[in-house]
């Protein structure tokens, strides 16, 4: 009979096996709720995972879906490794793009060489305000971060939600919750002119491969790397807890406020309230498939995009319903977490008595 042992220290095979074997029954399991459904698996599981990339124009799609998950994951990473939880970066995603757009809707015939940046630095700041708060109560009144920044992404949700139906509405817009459209001075430079394809598309990598070098190759990066392993010896080392809260939930939240004004000047062209899918819960599954690696984020960030993508596809050619992209995301973290048991355990095969 089959049963757990612990390895005494953690496998470096299974550290990034976990995940592969996670993605394989994440894709048997999908196959089978379909089946059930009464939909061929492997025709569904191909037109989640394959037929996007076979479509015109799908790695284009796939880059521009993929940005704002990278951007998120590799801040989440940063956080998640000195054991701080921010689960709210849905709110300072949100957040970021009321910032950013507010100034666009502001100054819409400002030159572009200065309201561009404005805009950005403007997402930034309203992210890390986010993350700022969350970072104040836990350091004050020691207020559970998870909790709190959970809180604040229902918050700026709803203060969207008012912005767009209210104050900001466009006047023409036939009544529909959403601002005017951005002038063009206030959009996000296009990669590829014609396309979808925005400037974050290049920071996004840019981002994880600055932030695993903070992380991998600095002292504040060792700083978060003990604090999350051992907050005690971090202490003793003279590292402040406090300040490294600070750092983290600035870092991860002027990430996702960047990510949310990119989404709204890059893609959207205006603010509304389907800004986003979902991106800032979706990003945390893309950390811990990327093993909180601001590094592994990348490839991590494609695969929930093209969950996404692979979503919209199922819908219009099965007639599956708008849950199956959370559906797939649900199983795909399910089975991840089961699958690191074997980061330090090993199923032993024991005779029955």
């Amino acid at each position: 009979m089959p049963g757990i042992e612990a390895r005494g220290c953690e496998s470096k095979f299974w550290r990034y096996a976990s995940p592969v074997l996670a993605l394989l029954l994440t894709g048997a399991t999908s196959g089978l709720i379909f089946a059930a459904m009464g939909r061929p698996p492997g025709l569904t599981v191909y037109t989640l995972l394959i037929a996007p990339l076979l479509q015109q124009d799908g790695f284009q799609a796939l880059a521009v879906k993929a940005a704002p998950l990278i951007m998120m994951g590799a801040g989440l990473s940063v956080a998640y490794r000195a054991n701080i939880w921010n689960i709210g970066t849905e709110g300072q995603f949100t957040l970021g793009a009321i910032c950013g757009g507010g100034i666009a809707l502001a100054f819409p015939d400002a030159p572009r060489l200065a309201l561009f940046p404005a805009i950005a630095a403007g997402g930034v700041i309203g992210g890390m305000l986010n993350g700022g708060l969350v970072a104040w109560l836990r350091t004050r009144f020691n207020a559970d971060e998870i909790l709190t920044s959970l809180m604040f992404a229902y918050i700026t949700q709803y203060l969207l939600v008012y912005l767009v139906t209210g104050p900001w509405r466009d006047p023409e817009g036939f009544g529909f919750p959403q601002t005017a459209l951005f002038s063009g001075n206030a959009l996000a430079p296009r990669l590829i002119e014609g396309t979808n394809v925005h400037i974050g598309v290049a920071i996004a990598p840019l981002i994880g491969l600055a932030l695993w070098v903070m992380l991998e190759k600095s002292l504040l990066g060792f700083g978060f790397r003990v604090l999350g392993q051992a907050p005690r010896a971090a202490r003793f080392a003279g590292f402040s807890e406090n300040r490294l809260i600070w750092v983290a939930m600035l870092i991860s939240g002027g990430l996702a406020g960047l990510a949310g004004v990119l989404e709204a000047t890059g893609t959207l062209g205006q603010l509304t309230t389907a800004l986003s899918p979902g991106y800032g819960f979706t990003a945390i599954i893309v950390a811990f498939l990327g093993r909180l690696s601001p590094i592994g984020v990348i490839p991590a960030g494609l695969l929930l995009a093209l969950s996404y993508l692979g979503g919209d596809a199922a819908q219009i050619n099965l007639g599956l319903p708008h849950a199956v992209t959370g559906i797939f995301q649900g199983i795909l973290l399910f089975w991840l977490l089961g699958c690191d048991i074997l980061l330090q355990n090993r199923i032993r095969w024991k005779a029955a008595r």
